[in-house]
């Protein structure tokens, strides 16, 4: 324990609509965590996209009163995309593993006592991914990954996100995610 705060969780989050139901379940369930959102997310692509979903964030976490929000605003586009064209696991696992590795990493040398992600909330990103990520990750820094399936709650964080008028992007984050999402739908278009 930490105080009278309790247990502190960082918790990645990689937009603000994916942080919705998270932080709801996580406030209700465990009142004994003290939870810092930590935005880490230079995959997300092009940087207008990139600073369009923090603020969205910013803007939520001030509404609901998540008083402890870290920014990296690293935009390391060119490492990122040399290293997911090179990474034998494909550009996802790439993805995945700087995200937890960084979050892990930053929670361990800021005293956290475990940290966790967003990213287990969307039924459209690869799940078991995400939590191999971050179960290697947290080996690696030697801090607690806490793992929960945030997915039975997606609808509800959908429906929360529209009536609190928060921008919902299109797209996973990456070029690469982008030219799925749109080429793909417009090819035998002629």
């Amino acid at each position: 324990m930490v105080g009278d705060l309790g247990m502190r969780m960082l918790l990645h989050v990689c937009c603000g609509p994916c942080s919705v139901f998270p932080l709801k379940q996580l406030r209700e369930e465990y009142p004994e965590y003290d939870i810092t959102g930590y935005f880490y997310n230079p995959n997300i692509h092009p940087y207008k996209e990139f600073a369009r979903r923090l603020d969205t964030l910013k803007m939520f976490a001030d509404k609901i009163g998540l008083a402890n929000l870290v920014i990296d605003e690293s935009y390391t586009l060119e490492e990122f995309l040399q290293n997911a064209l090179q990474a034998p696991g494909g550009r996802c696992t790439h993805c995945y593993d700087l995200r937890m590795r960084q979050t892990a990493r930053y929670a361990k040398e800021q005293g956290f006592d475990c940290f966790s992600t967003t990213l287990l909330v969307s039924p459209y990103q690869q799940h078991e991914l995400i939590k191999a990520a971050a179960e290697k990750a947290a080996t690696d820094e030697g801090i607690p990954f806490f793992y929960s399936d945030f997915r039975t709650g997606w609808q509800e964080g959908v429906a929360i996100s529209r009536e609190l008028e928060m921008y919902r992007q299109p797209y996973c984050g990456c070029v690469f995610s982008e030219r799925d999402r749109y080429y793909k739908s417009r090819k035998g278009q002629g």
